[in-house]
């Protein structure tokens, strides 16, 4: 392989692992142009559905943390947690000190059963009953979600 076709540490970059991350991003568009909207919705911003994802895989996570995790710059975390309390996606409670701990609310729960049930339809219709194959892909994802979202990454 010509040496212009690999990065600094060796990786192929035409290969699986950036195939992968391309699908992924490809993905993850094609199934938010599908989310349902209406009353039974709250709509959110990108920002908004990284700090939730951030919420619900840790609960009572600081806004510290949730920056934090998802990457996103303190000042962005805190204009979208005012956002979605007011939704009433978040609740924010005091901690000992002057901590605060972020949760997700019975809104915010219903909110994703929603979202979850029409996701799994749209999916359904497309892959069938290929479950293994679907909970492994699963497993895989939820792996590289938690490295990724870990704090000792850099």
């Amino acid at each position: 392989m010509p040496r212009d076709t690999e990065d600094a540490i060796g990786t192929d970059v035409d290969g699986p692992l950036a195939d992968l991350a391309d699908l992924i991003l490809n993905v993850g568009r094609l199934v938010r142009a599908r989310t349902p909207e209406g009353p039974d919705v709250v709509t959110l911003t990108e920002t908004e559905r990284q700090i939730m994802r951030v919420v619900d895989l840790y609960p009572g996570a600081a806004p510290s943390e949730i920056a934090r995790r998802t990457r996103l710059q303190r000042t962005n975390v805190s204009t979208a947690l005012r956002s979605l309390e007011g939704k009433g996606m978040v609740s924010r409670a005091a901690t000992e000190g002057r901590g605060v701990a972020v949760h997700a609310t019975e809104r915010a729960a219903a909110n994703l059963r929603v979202l979850h049930a029409a996701w799994a339809q749209e999916l359904a219709a497309i892959l069938g009953d290929d479950l293994d194959t679907v909970r492994q892909c699963t497993q895989l994802l939820s792996r590289l979600e938690q490295r990724l979202t870990a704090d000792d990454q850099t």
